[in-house]
Formats: C-alpha cells, structure tokens, sequence
C-alpha cells in the first residue's frame, strides 16, 4: 500500500485537531470515511476536514472496501466492541486511549488482531513526539547515569462543569474506566515505560475528595521499573492550580519535563541544558506517520496494544480494578 487508507469511527472534540487532521495531512495517508450516530454532525465535520464518504453505522464504515484501516476515536466503553468488528473484516485498527475498560478486555483485543494477522495501534502518540525522543535519547546516552527515581505531579483545579456537574463521560466509570486519572495519566504512564522499562510492582490509592463526579478525582501511586528505579506519583484534579511536572532522578544527574504542557526539556548533568522542542500540529502526525510506516512494513511503531497492555496492568492496580 502506498496509500493507507483511513476510516474514523467518530467525530468529536479529539478528532477536530489533535488525530483527525493527521491522518489525512500526514504523507502517505488519506482519511476517506467517518462515522458518527448523528448524520447533521457528521456531514458537517466531513465537510470542514474534506472527507468523501459519512457513514450513522460504524459496521458499514468498516466493511467500506475503500478503507484499509480504522481509527476508533469514542470513549473507551466502546472500543472492545468495534475493535472485534475491525479484525473481523481483516483491517488494522487503532483505537483511543485507554485501550479499553480493562487489561482482560483489552487483552481480548489485542488476541483478536494477531489472530486475523493485522495491527493493533493504541493513540499514545507521545511515544512518537519529538521532545520525548529527546529524553529517550538523554537516557540512552546515559547523559544522567542510572536512573534511580521518577516522579510526576499532576493537579488541575475542577472545571466549571465539573462543579455544575454537567454530564462528562470522562469522569463517568462505566464509560471511561474511571475520571480524569485514567483519561490523563494512562499517557504518562505509559511514556514512563517507553522511556524507563517495563513496570514490574505498583500500588495505589485513589479517593473523591470533592465529590463532584462519580469518578476518583484524587490518585496516588508508587511503583518499580525492572530496571530496579523507583516511580511515584500524585495526580489531583481538584487542586488549587494546574502543575505538570516530571523529574527522572539519576545517578549523576536529573532530566525534567511535562507530560501535557510544552515546557522546555531541561537537563542537569555534566552540562546544564534547556530545549524548546514544540509539538507538531496536528499533535498526532508522527504517530500516524509511524502506523501508516508500520503497515507498510517499513518500521515498527512503539504504540501497539502489546505495549498498551502493560499500562492497562498498572491502571488496573492503581484503580484497584478486577
């Protein structure tokens, strides 16, 4: 394939700039199809971004001969079901993170595309960005020498709908798997291991401090990397203000960074280093790029669900889900 053809199951807020555009500005790519339940917002976003053909059933956008690939942008109750349907028309899918509602669940996906021979992508695009492939290159030159510990803060205050308490599918469980933890920190923790290794032990405790939601809004966590480094984290989404911070801790000096904002990267070591390294726009380009070169045959993409599984497992202990 020259081309990869693309199909979207879904149009809302996270296709309109971060995915949608990617997969047809990205070179190599097109996106030909999207699917969603109402025909008058379909027709519109397809308009706007030029794709051909809209579809109100999502079995009929997959067995569109036209498309080669999926793209599953729904909440992530979802995913399961129309990832099955995917590898059983024998198409390569990606679907939004997290993966799924759980490891089980996810694992189920994941077995579904390896016996149909295709692939399954999983949207942690920021394997795939620049700025972290600085600091995976700062470590694999040992530019801080072993790396001992790692630790992430990240509060946000409540939006002014979380205090209205206007519906939100991320903060309800039973469609997103849990709040905003599991919509926000499934990205960094899933980067950590990119960068770091596999994690091996976790615990965690979650609490509603605030009760706006069904969902924890409040999360702790510590966990070991095989490496033998130490993690831990803090994740609140009712705090005073917004902190996004990350510091790896080695044995001759400290990298620091944000997961979600675009602060420069600094490095402390044998010289002290501070790079602006922006995203591109839209943010997903490079992670389309890498599937579409996946697909190909022409590299091997870091997201795949057999990476994702592994921050499925660690959600889980942390959520303290089945």
């Amino acid at each position: 394939m020259q081309v990869i053809r693309w199909g979207m199951i879904g149009c809302g807020s996270v296709t309109e700039r971060k995915s949608g555009p990617a997969f047809y500005k990205a070179p190599g790519s097109a996106l030909v199809a999207v699917m969603g339940r109402r025909a008058d917002a379909v027709e519109d976003y397809a308009r706007r971004h030029g794709i051909a053909r809209t579809y109100t059933d999502a079995a009929q956008l997959i067995a569109d001969p036209q498309v080669d690939a999926v793209y599953i942008a729904t909440p992530p109750d979802s995913h399961h079901h129309y990832s099955l349907l995917v590898a059983a028309a024998g198409k390569h899918c990606c679907v939004e993170k997290p993966m799924s509602l759980s490891t089980a669940s996810s694992l189920a996906m994941q077995q579904a595309f390896a016996q149909a021979g295709r692939h399954l992508f999983v949207s942690y695009y920021r394997r795939s960005l620049p700025r972290f492939q600085q600091v995976r290159q700062w470590l694999q030159d040992e530019r801080i020498g072993e790396v001992r510990q790692l630790s992430w803060t990240l509060t946000k205050p409540p939006t002014e709908a979380d205090r209205n308490g206007t519906a939100n599918w991320r903060t309800d469980p039973q469609v997103a798997g849990g709040g905003y933890f599991a919509d926000l920190a499934s990205h960094g923790i899933d980067l950590f291991q990119y960068l770091l290794g596999d994690i091996v032990e976790v615990n965690g405790c979650t609490a509603r401090q605030a009760g706006l939601y069904a969902a924890e809004d409040a999360v702790a966590a510590s966990w070991r990397f095989a490496s033998g480094a130490l993690g831990m984290g803090c994740w609140n989404f009712v705090a005073d203000r917004r902190e996004d911070r990350v510091v790896l801790v080695g044995s001759r000096g400290r990298i620091s960074f944000s997961v979600f904002d675009e602060y420069p990267l600094t490095l402390e070591a044998d010289e002290q280093l501070t790079l602006q390294i922006d995203n591109p726009d839209p943010i997903q380009l490079h992670h389309v790029l890498g599937m579409n070169a996946h697909i190909r045959g022409d590299g091997e993409h870091p997201a795949t669900a057999a990476q994702a599984l592994k921050t499925d497992w660690v959600m889980d202990r942390i959520l303290g889900r089945g």
